[in-house]
């Protein structure tokens, strides 16, 4: 703990904004000021870094996945690198509107993209003529750019991780629309009641998001690791857990009798939640997918 501490301050987390560009909701996060610029307090951004790695280690070994988004330059090279090692979701190119509570036409247009990809490995996309091959290759690489974060992403998040609350805030309101439970790393000028979870710190520091992320995403790989052993699974696997109607009963008409066991029905919408939970709000198909 003494290591990550004095590493955290060393790589600059408690250096906040601006006496002029602050938000006074962060006043208890705040330790003082130094030439006009906000000092954070380094306990602050301690106690919020340990329990968002509870929260996301609880998370992922109850089956659940967690999004990485930061679309400014300091955070995408990190964000980029230990989400794609623990296997995680992410975004960091831009954001699209609707990308959660419009999640059916994500995965519409993640579909197309698998398309165009099974055209252009089995070499049909060569029997088009010049024109229409340049016109799908561009809707290809257009997909592939601003969605290829979230391929592997098939249902709803339980949990959201964001740099930047100023930055990333449609993607905040998104998740609190959805009451899917966010950790931030939270700079003076942000809002941190748009946040489950505040990390205070500096968002500008690529070596501060560098250790957040890493610290974070290592709870990740144990909540993967616990994921795995609770499915009787060995830790090497994918950590994905066994379904949940083996074992037991299907559906709540099983042993009753009354042959409704089979007659179960279930919303298309529910399937892409993260708990199941109830259906989600369809909104206008997002922009630039």
């Amino acid at each position: 703990m003494a290591s990550l501490v004095q590493e955290l301050i060393e790589a600059g987390i408690h250096f906040g904004q601006r006496r002029s560009n602050w938000n006074p909701k962060m006043a208890p996060y705040i330790h003082g000021v130094r030439n006009q610029i906000h000092i954070l307090d380094v306990r602050e951004s301690i106690k919020g870094l340990l329990l968002a790695k509870r929260f996301l280690e609880k998370s992922v070994g109850s089956g659940k996945d967690v999004c990485f988004v930061g679309t400014k330059r300091q955070a995408r090279g990190a964000i980029e690198q230990y989400a794609a090692e623990v296997g995680m979701p992410f975004v960091t190119e831009r954001w699209l509107g609707g990308t959660l509570t419009n999640f059916r036409t994500i995965r519409e247009r993640l579909k197309r993209l698998e398309e165009l990809d099974r055209l252009v490995e089995s070499g049909e996309m060569k029997n088009y003529s010049k024109k229409m091959e340049s016109q799908l290759m561009r809707e290809r690489k257009k997909i592939q750019r601003n969605l290829g974060g979230v391929r592997t992403m098939t249902k709803l998040p339980g949990a959201l991780v964001v740099v930047d609350t100023n930055r990333e805030k449609n993607a905040l309101l998104e998740a609190k629309s959805l009451g899917i439970p966010t950790v931030c790393l939270v700079d003076t000028d942000g809002d941190p009641d748009l946040v489950n979870i505040p990390i205070p710190g500096n968002d500008d520091s690529m070596r501060t998001i560098d250790i957040v992320i890493r610290e974070l995403c290592d709870a990740i790989k144990k909540g993967k690791e616990g994921r795995a052993t609770s499915a009787g699974e060995s830790p090497a696997g994918d950590g994905s857990p066994a379904p949940r109607g083996e074992g037991r009963g299907e559906g709540r008409g099983e042993g009753r009798g009354d042959g409704r066991g089979d007659q179960r029905r279930r919303s298309s919408r529910s399937r892409f939640r993260a708990d199941g939970g109830d259906a989600v709000a369809t909104a206008p198909a997002p922009e630039g997918a």
